[in-house]
Order: structure tokens, then sequence, then C-alpha cells
């Protein structure tokens, strides 16, 4: 019988009677497509877009992945489903890997998944996951190691990168909120394959200093380290990717004094905020963390001189009690010495009128004999009276020799506050205008009014390599006063520019 060769799109070869063709059942055709296309595909992996995700109550899933060009019915069955850790959404960008079938019932072609993973940021996800489940399980995110912070540090360590937006929210932060307090910064990028590398070594070298601050030796110039800001703007998960590093986990937990992480946004969170003993949704929020108010730190010192004063108060107070009950002693005894006084007197005359008799002359030497023991009461008095006197004397010297000890050091303690806080403050003045001049020299702006021009394709990618030029192709050239569009029409030999 003559046969015709007809090959499929697949490349399989099929040969079929030219004259005859054989008339398929609806099922049967469904059953044999399935069967072909199983034989011819074994697992695949599909990446598009997730829509119509929806979990049934038997605990299937069903959803269709789709991109520009097509679509694909798939469906998760309970015991893959039971497998995923999160939960897809409409619009995720996932990864499915699975086999082809076709539904035979509707003869739909469809993917029957075995397992789905988010694709781009979602591995990156995936990854910050695994990484802070390890770092858990190592115990760098215990509580029990936070350490609070200290309300008024005597300074502060800043590591961020030059060139980023958060240097200039701390420090403005810092000028507005607390001005005295000192800030040592050491750079360091923030972003690229460089940058935990590079945050790690400025990490180190902030703890040598703080160890030898720690160890009595002190470099002029540098107050006492007392916390850490580590800090950045906010960004994708792949700007901030350096915070998820371990390495940099492991040396943040090892800070000799409490470090704040600052990294992102309110929403973002990183391994490094995990790791710190606390963190602070900004990097502005980290400043205001970092110190309190300069109003604050002084009605603090307001408070404490207030409390030495009123201490000092109560102190003289208690001894001028003391010295009013003494007197009230002492005059209870001069009016005893008083009556005893005036019954001397009543019995000299009573002696002087016995006189004359016998009888009389025996109570005179009874009286006499009373006058003795009432002269050695008196004595006694007297020498009570006396000894009372001086201890009162000596307490109302001790008294005021204290007081004046105490007024003389308030006075002293004030001066020297005052001193040292006006030498600190215009120190800090003159460190702080220091950093502003840096800053406004480093400011992109300046560079622009030197002569320099920004060059950016139509997508807003710097350009800074002849490679990167293409002939024909609009470029944008930003100067100090604007904008330009330069078109690229010849290319020059290589030249040395004399940098």
């Amino acid at each position: 019988m003559e046969t015709q060769q007809k090959t499929s799109e697949y490349g399989v070869g099929t040969t079929r009677p030219a004259q005859q063709a054989r008339v398929w059942q609806v099922g049967a055709l469904c059953h044999a497509v399935a069967e072909a296309v199983e034989a011819r595909f074994g697992a695949v992996s599909v990446q598009g877009e997730l829509s119509g995700f929806s979990r049934a109550a038997s605990g299937h899933c069903y959803f269709t992945l789709k991109d520009a060009n097509g679509q694909l019915r798939c469906a998760m069955f309970r015991r893959a489903a039971g497998l995923l850790n999160w939960q897809p959404r409409d619009g995720d960008r996932v990864e499915v890997r699975g086999r082809l079938a076709v539904y035979a019932a509707r003869g739909d072609l469809q993917l029957v998944a075995e397992s789905m993973s988010r694709a781009g940021q979602g591995a990156l996800f995936e990854e910050f996951l695994r990484i802070k489940a390890e770092l858990q399980a190592q115990g760098l995110f215990d509580e029990q190691r936070k350490r609070p912070l200290t309300p008024y540090p005597r300074g502060l360590g800043l590591i961020t990168s030059l060139g980023a937006a958060a240097l200039h929210d701390v420090a403005t932060a810092l000028r507005r909120r607390a001005p005295h307090v000192p800030v040592l910064l050491l750079p360091a990028p923030v972003q690229g394959a460089q940058a935990p590398a590079a945050l790690v070594e400025a990490l180190q070298q902030m703890y040598a200093i703080i160890a030898q601050q720690q160890a009595g030796k002190h470099t002029p110039g540098i107050a006492p380290i007392d916390a850490i800001l580590l800090v950045r703007g906010g960004g994708s998960i792949e700007d901030l990717w350096a915070f998820n590093n371990p390495l940099l986990a492991h040396a943040i937990a090892q800070s000799p004094v409490p470090l704040i992480a600052g990294v992102g946004h309110e929403s973002d969170f990183t391994i490094a905020d995990f790791c710190a003993d606390v963190r602070a949704p900004t990097p502005t929020a980290a400043a205001e963390l970092a110190a309190m108010p300069q109003q604050t730190a002084m009605q603090y010192l307001y408070a404490c001189q207030q409390r030495m004063e009123q201490s000092t108060q109560r102190m003289l107070d208690q001894h001028n009690q003391q010295l009013d009950q003494l007197a009230w002693g002492l005059a209870r005894t001069g009016k005893h010495i008083s009556q005893h006084s005036l019954h001397l007197h009543e019995l000299a005359m009573r002696l002087r009128q016995t006189r004359t008799s016998s009888a009389r002359n025996q109570h005179l030497q009874h009286l006499q004999t009373r006058l003795l023991q009432a002269a050695a009461r008196l004595q006694h008095s007297s020498q009570r009276a006396s000894h009372l006197q001086h201890t009162a004397q000596a307490l109302q010297a001790a008294a005021h020799t204290a007081l004046g000890l105490q007024q003389a050091r308030v006075q002293t303690l004030q001066q020297r506050w005052q001193q040292a806080l006006g030498q600190h403050l215009q120190a800090q003045r003159q460190a702080l205008h220091s950093c502003s001049t840096s800053l406004r020299l480093l400011h992109p702006q300046h560079i622009l009014d030197r002569g320099f021009a920004l060059l950016q394709d139509g997508q807003g990618r710097v350009l800074s390599r002849r490679a990167q030029f293409k002939l024909g192709q609009a470029v944008q050239a930003t100067v100090s006063d604007g904008a330009l569009a330069l078109t690229p029409v010849a290319q020059q030999a290589d030249f040395d520019c004399g940098l």
C-alpha cells in the first residue's frame, strides 16, 4: 500500500496510509496524545508569572503560568502542595518543576507541578531565610546577648559609605538632636561584592580603637566610643544583600559596645538587624536612638545639681534641729540653777534666824548639811550645763564647716562642668564645620561646577567607558546648570588624559 511520510514539529516521523486514515475516538486520541507528550518530554522546569492561583478543599492547587507569548495550565496535588513553605500569590514570578500531561476529560495540556520556588528575588529571599535559620541556630539572635544603649554617650562610631544618603541623614539628625556628641566615621562601601569584607574590616578597626580606649590608651582627638551605628539607605533586596552576609553577622555579634543597625527603610529587614543590639527602621532613627537630645542632657545635669543642693539643705536642717534641742536643754538647766539659787537664799535667811538658840543651832547644822548637798548638786548641774554648752558649740562649728565644704564643692563642680561643656561644644562645632566642608566638596554638584559632565544612556545608566557608547545613539549629558542631548558621531583613538 502506498504511504506518505510526515514529520512532526518535534522531529518524530509518522507513517499513515495515503488513501485510508484511522478514525479515532475522542478519549482514545486524548490518551494517545498524552502518551506521546509524556514520552517526548521528561521532567521540565518552567518559569513564568503566577495567575489564577487557588487551593481546593482537597488540598490540591490549580493555577496558570503565563508570559508575553503564552499560558500553561498547572496542577499541584496535595502532597506537593503540602511541601510549600510560603504562600504563592498572583503576580509572583515563580519557577515550577514537574511533568507535562494531557487532562483527557477536557483534552487540555497541563503541567503537573512537583515543586515551586520564587524566581529572581524569590531565590534571594529563600537564601535569606536559610542564612537566618542557620545563624539563629548558632545563637546570634538571642535576646540575652542584647545590650541596652547608654542614654548619654561620650562618643559614637559610624560606619557607612561616604557617598550614601544615610551619612547626610545621620549627620543632620545628630547636629539637630545632640551636637555635643562627637562622631568617629570609618567609611566603607555598603553595596556590591566587595562591601561585606569592607564592612567587616571597618568594624574590626572600630573595635581595635575601642579596645585601646578601654585599656586606658586614649588617642588625642577621639572621644570614648559608647555605641556604634551601622547604617545604609533603602533599596532592593539585591542592594541590601551585603548586610545578609554571615561573616558580617559574626563581626556584628563581636561588638564590644552596643551596636545599632539602621539599614534600609522600615519595611526592610536584613541579617544585620537581627544580630545588632538595637534595630532602627531608618538611618535617621538610628541617630535618634543613639543619643538623647542635648536639652534632655542639660535637664538631667540640672536635676543632679538640684538633688545635691536638696541633700545638703536636709543635712543642714538636721544639724539645726539638733542645735535647737541642745539650746532647749541648756535653757532648762539654767532654770534649775536659778531655782536652786533661790532655795539656797531662803536657807541662808533661815540660818541667820536660828543662830540665837541651840535648837536653832542644831537646825542650822541640819540646814548647813542640806546646803552642802544642794551646793554639790548645783556644782554638778553647772558642770553638766558647761558640757552641754561645749557640745552645742562643737556641733554648730561642725555644721558650719560641712556647709562650707558642700557649697565649695557644688561651686567647683558647676565651674568645671560649665568649662568642660564650653570646650567640648567649641571642639564639636569645629569638627562639624570641617565635616560639613568635606561633604560639600564631595557633593556631585561641586564636581559638575568644575567643568565635568555626567553622561547617561536612555535607560539612565552612567556611561564611563568608550565601549559603552554607540554611534548615533542619543546620550544625555548633565552639566552644572542643566542637561544636554548629545549624539556620538565618531570615536577617537585611545589617549592619555594625564590623570
